[in-house]
């Protein structure tokens, strides 16, 4: 019998921030990206800190963030929205959903999308989509997956990726490595897909990591196949992150120890997988323009 519990219709109640280094590191991240969320605008962040019941749900205003508060059917509608976040297994279902977050995953490349989605959709028992409760048929607000770029080399959009990482590479001290594993090692590296919307909440993040590579571990021992359990034992990952950067970061770091200035990343956690990677390298975006600077 698998070790692996069953998530559909999972609400996501409290874990212990302190299960891997990497929560720790990302609860960390998190507060401090709602520290200065709160910093920036304190009329949406007046709400109360959140307790540690064991059984409490957690809840984010889509849109503007309030305390919940009691009110009868009649008082006017505020705006605010109030949902509960649940962590469901990947399903057919879920195609659109999934294709949209992924839209501009290899920049304006055309590419085989659908055929990578279907991939992801494929592996019910590694991924994990994050939906609201009750609405579970409907948007996906996250995914979070990890697939074996030697399991899958020869599906297309799998070639394509490479191909793609391989034309955007431009540093000569990072293609050899690149090149190696995409190639001769592609079979122990895991391509992790994580993409969500803004303004998911922050808090998911260390139980939507956690949960991930719990099933990776899971399924190194889990899968019916030793070929299929094997494929599930990375040794690497390789992550596409998106980040703003300065034209003259380089400056920025030369002048000051603080480079918070010069990179500006999307997503709190990347910031700690760029921290962790042995190695990485940047190439401009052209699906979405930033601002002069």
């Amino acid at each position: 019998m698998p070790r692996r519990p069953t998530r559909h219709r999972r609400l996501l109640k409290p874990r212990p921030l302190t299960f891997s280094s990497f929560s720790r590191s990302a609860a960390q991240v998190a507060s401090s990206y709602l520290a200065k969320r709160r910093m920036q605008d304190s009329k949406l962040h007046r709400e109360s800190p959140l307790n540690s019941a064991d059984n409490r749900i957690l809840r984010d205003a889509l849109g503007k963030r309030s305390e919940p508060s009691e009110s009868s059917d009649e008082e006017e509608f505020d705006g605010n929205v109030q949902a509960d976040f649940a962590f469901f297994d990947p399903k057919s279902n879920d195609f659109h959903g999934v294709k949209t977050m992924l839209q501009a995953y290899l920049d304006n490349k055309q590419w085989d999308l659908n055929g990578f989605v279907d991939l992801i959709l494929g592996q019910t028992t590694v991924g994990t989509v994050v939906k609201i409760e009750g609405d579970e048929d409907e948007g996906v607000f996250s995914i979070v997956t990890a697939v074996n770029l030697g399991r899958y080399k020869d599906h297309k959009c799998i070639m394509e990726i490479k191909e793609f990482l391989l034309k955007a590479c431009q540093e000569k001290d990072v293609v050899d490595d690149l090149r190696l594993i995409l190639g001769e090692q592609a079979k122990n590296v895991g391509l992790l897909v994580s993409q969500r919307v803004v303004n998911l909440p922050p808090q998911l993040l260390p139980p939507l990591y956690d949960a991930l590579f719990d099933e990776v571990s899971w399924a190194t021992e889990d899968e019916p196949t030793e070929e299929l359990r094997k494929s599930f034992c990375f040794k690497f990952y390789i992550i596409f992150s998106k980040i703003y950067k300065h034209k003259n970061a380089d400056q920025k770091t030369k002048l000051s120890n603080d480079s918070d200035e010069a990179i500006i990343y999307t997503k709190p956690e990347d910031e700690i997988f760029h921290r962790l990677s042995q190695w990485s390298f940047s190439f401009p975006l052209h699906t979405q323009q930033p601002t002069h600077e």
